[in-house]
């Protein structure tokens, strides 16, 4: 794997949540994604990376370009050293919201996504997980 196969960008501010938008476009580009697929990508990485900041206290996200030798796609892997998330099921069901917004975020990203997990835990942070194949 090369540089370009694989970044880490920090998440620290509003500002890194557009350079992860912009990455995960750029990659889904480079690996063929269509403008559907592409834009699928983008939106979830743009929640999930706004979640990191926002109740993950700030993070990273490693962006891997995938190659199975059928298919290709983008795997994005956000992780934070935040809260945690208590109730995994429940923060994925619609409606569902901490942050006073419309609670579609967590599960919205699952639907956009082609393999999605997370792996949380209280008090120790949260690992999301989320790839889109063409």
């Amino acid at each position: 794997m090369n540089s370009l196969d694989r970044a880490v960008l920090p998440i620290r501010s509003s500002e890194d949540v557009v350079r992860v938008r912009q990455m995960a476009r750029e990659r889904a580009i480079a690996q063929g994604l269509s403008l559907v697929d592409q834009t699928k990508l983008v939106t979830a990485a743009s929640e999930l990376a706004r979640n990191t900041l926002e109740h993950g206290s700030g993070g990273e996200v490693e962006i891997v370009l995938l190659n199975d030798g059928i298919r290709k796609g983008v795997r994005l892997t956000f992780s934070d050293k935040g809260k945690g998330i208590p109730d995994i099921e429940q923060a994925l069901k619609d409606g569902f919201t901490t942050g006073g917004g419309l609670g579609l975020g967590l599960g919205g990203a699952r639907r956009l996504s082609n393999d999605f997990s997370i792996q949380s835990k209280p008090g120790e942070g949260t690992r999301i997980m989320m790839a889109r194949w063409r």
